[in-house]
């Protein structure tokens, strides 16, 4: 198993949507003979999109898995989903990888998620391929997107072929290490043949300024370099492998997945440039009971290690727990220990995904990505070891939620099933947040955005029967009131026929400062009012706070002093006492100047310099106030404080502001008073409702 350990790639399709990726991965599983026919994203016949949303909306929702062999290398394909609203999903299945490519379209090149894509590429320390994809569309511009990509990042990208032709007249590649013009048939067959005259030039000066860049990796191939002396071609085979290990620069390759132009390169390139799981930098963990640093070995005989780092809910499989072996081997029908729950799993057969079906393994080792179905207590970013030699994994962070609904089932009765349903879903998909708003009452489901939350409802109906309507939550208003009132009397008379009700009472009325609640003091002198009644004047006054006089929202931070009353001996009770209590606080927060208080959160908004402007003078108009600001590495972080109904809807508004590059989080700060003419609307709103 060490040889397949050594001739092993798992590797994960990344950049933004639409640029090809599960078209790249429907090239590869063609063109290495895993499938008869190139599967199309277009035409909805796509192996790795499959989900029923996926093929309705014709993007990834969802990372796909599959594997082939090319040249004696088994090769894991993981597609990564490039919609903002799935990208944690994106950077949760990069874990698994050893490598990623890049994909690029070659029209409209580089794009906010695949910025985001190489930073987490960075974040885990993976070394990766550029490939610029749809070179034979309309307007494809290779070297424009080529200079685009050397502009924005790091480590620099470095030519390794320039494309015979554009647009419609793109037919092949040269490979600027062998010198050879690959020109594709319209079968997707290639052939070797001469450098096209007109790209002689082109060619060498490309060649030249590669070859320096390989040099470069290496102290004796610079020395042979400086004197003048040729390097061969296997040389810069290895130079080339080892600048693209050690992260000092990304080589760059081109095609048409849909054409199959390049791909069988690209797949040789893979093989090439990117690491085996024995050259992978490798995960660093924590023993749990010492605290001590261990780093597993790649190696079939060591102690089993595992990061699991995806998770699909089935309704009729039940869960299935993905996850990325680092040490060790894995056999069927056996147990193995989660280190995150402190629990041990036993479990049967071992699963490789390929698309939609799941096949039994015999076993797995190290680099290897493997399914388990139906484990009791293992979810998403659980570390699994041997039971003997214990070992905990940091998973990366969840992303914090953008944007929340109010979730209510259309069918009276199925709110036990949202929750059941939904919490299935959440296992899947950890980006998702569940909670129930005590104050309005509403079931609130937070995510990364409209869409996510869209295809979540989807999702909720086709697996789980469950169908439910999505509304904008409503804000927890609060009312108060701004000064005391004293004397506020009420009589409860009621004569109609046998026994009467009478009650009296006389408060009064004053604020208290935020945060301190309600308070009742009984100052009662004298004997008008038996004090037997005094707990059912309290719980009149109770039971009118949770609607206030100005739009129904709970009175909060208000002290009632009950100083005297009447009493009547056989009209007067309980119940008499309790209404006058309600109906006189009621008259008394008329009286005491009723204000409405709004919570209001602290934002910290993520961008690029570019946007300052723009989002600060959003903020402004928002009735936000800035409180500062400060550099975190490329971006600016903007701190703010805004009313909570100013920003159901932020997350949209700052796609749109900043091309998707702006990112936001927020949390509840404190209340505060709500300006008056934005009072009378929420009245008015209210009355409609």
């Amino acid at each position: 198993m060490g040889e397949s350990v050594k001739t092993l790639r798992s590797i994960a399709l990344v950049g933004h949507g639409s640029g090809g990726k599960t078209s790249v991965a429907e090239a590869f599983l063609f063109t290495a003979g895993v499938t008869n026919r190139l599967g199309r994203v277009d035409d909805g016949n796509s192996v790795m999109d499959f989900e029923p949303e996926e093929v309705r909306r014709k993007v990834s929702i969802s990372s796909a898995f599959h594997h082939c062999v090319w040249n004696k290398h088994k090769v894991n394909i993981i597609d990564t989903p490039g919609d903002a609203n799935f990208f944690a999903d994106t950077r949760s299945c990069m874990q698994g990888a050893d490598g990623a490519i890049v994909v690029i379209e070659a029209i409209d090149g580089v794009k906010v998620q695949t910025e985001q894509a190489w930073d987490v590429a960075d974040e885990i320390s993976i070394p990766r391929l550029v490939f610029i994809n749809k070179m034979d569309r309309e307007r494809a511009d290779f070297f424009k997107t080529f200079n685009e990509v050397a502009r924005t990042f790091n480590p620099k990208p470095v030519l390794v072929q320039i494309p015979i032709g554009a647009e419609e007249n793109f037919r092949g590649v040269v490979d600027l290490i062998s010198q050879k013009a690959y020109v594709y048939g319209a079968d997707g067959k290639t052939s070797a043949s001469e450098i096209p005259a007109e790209l002689q030039d082109q060619v060498a000066s490309e060649r030249e300024a590669l070859v320096e860049n390989i040099a470069e990796t290496d102290d004796a191939l610079l020395e042979k370099y400086l004197d003048g002396h040729s390097i061969t071609e296997d040389e810069l085979l290895q130079g080339l492998r080892a600048g693209a290990l050690a992260r000092t620069f990304v080589p760059v390759l081109c095609g048409s997945a849909t054409k199959q132009i390049g791909i069988d390169l690209l797949l040789d390139c893979v093989n090439v440039c990117l690491p085996s799981p024995l050259e992978h930098k490798g995960i660093t963990g924590t023993d749990p009971v010492t605290g001590e640093t261990k780093k597993p070995k790649p190696d079939p005989a060591e102690p089993f290690s595992a990061l699991v780092f995806k998770t699909i809910a089935d309704p009729y499989a039940g869960r299935l727990s993905i996850f990325r072996i680092y040490s060790g081997t894995l056999n069927p029908d056996s147990s193995f220990y989660n280190s995150s729950k402190e629990t041990k799993e036993r479990f049967g057969q071992l699963l490789r995904i390929a698309g939609k079906e799941q096949k039994p393994m015999a076993a797995a080792g190290p680099g290897d990505i493997v399914a388990i179905a139906k484990l009791k207590e293992t979810t998403t970013g659980d570390t699994l070891c041997d039971e003997a030699n214990k070992i905990l994994f940091q998973s990366l962070e969840p992303f914090p939620t953008l944007i929340s609904y109010a979730i209510a089932p259309k069918s009276k009765g199925d709110e036990d099933k949202i929750f059941t349903s939904l919490s299935r879903l959440m296992e899947e998909d950890p980006t998702l947040k569940l909670d129930r708003d005590a104050e309005t009452k509403q079931i609130i489901i937070s995510g990364m955005g409209q869409i996510h939350i869209e295809t979540m409802a989807e999702k909720l109906k086709r697996k789980f029967g469950v169908e439910v309507i999505l509304n904008t939550p409503k804000i927890p208003y609060k009312e108060t009131i701004k000064q005391a009132v004293k004397g506020v009397v009420y009589r409860h008379k009621k004569q109609s026929g046998g026994r009467g009700q009478f009650a009296e009472v006389h408060f009064d009325i004053s604020p208290q400062e935020e945060g301190k609640g309600f308070e009742f003091e009984q100052a009662l002198a004298g004997m008008n009012v038996p004090r037997n009644f005094v707990p059912a004047v309290e719980k009149g006054i109770l039971e009118a706070m949770p609607s206030g006089v100005l739009a129904g929202y709970p009175v909060v931070d208000v002290k009632v002093r009950f100083y005297d009353g009447k009493s009547h001996e056989v009209d007067s009770s309980e119940m008499a006492f309790k209404i006058a209590a309600s109906m006189c606080f009621k008259k008394g927060l008329q009286e005491a100047k009723p204000t409405m208080l709004e919570p209001i959160m602290n934002l910290t908004v993520s961008v690029s310099e570019d946007y300052m402007g723009d989002v600060i003078g959003d903020l402004n108009s928002r009735r936000g106030k800035v409180l500062g600001m400060e550099a975190k590495g490329r971006k600016q972080l903007i701190q703010a404080q805004v009313p909570m109904a100013e920003i159901l809807r932020y997350a949209p508004d700052l796609t749109s502001m900043t091309g998707g590059r702006g990112s936001f989080t927020s949390e509840f700060d404190h209340y505060e008073e709500v300006p008056a003419n934005i009072i009378q609307k929420i009245i008015e709103q209210e009355k409609k409702e």
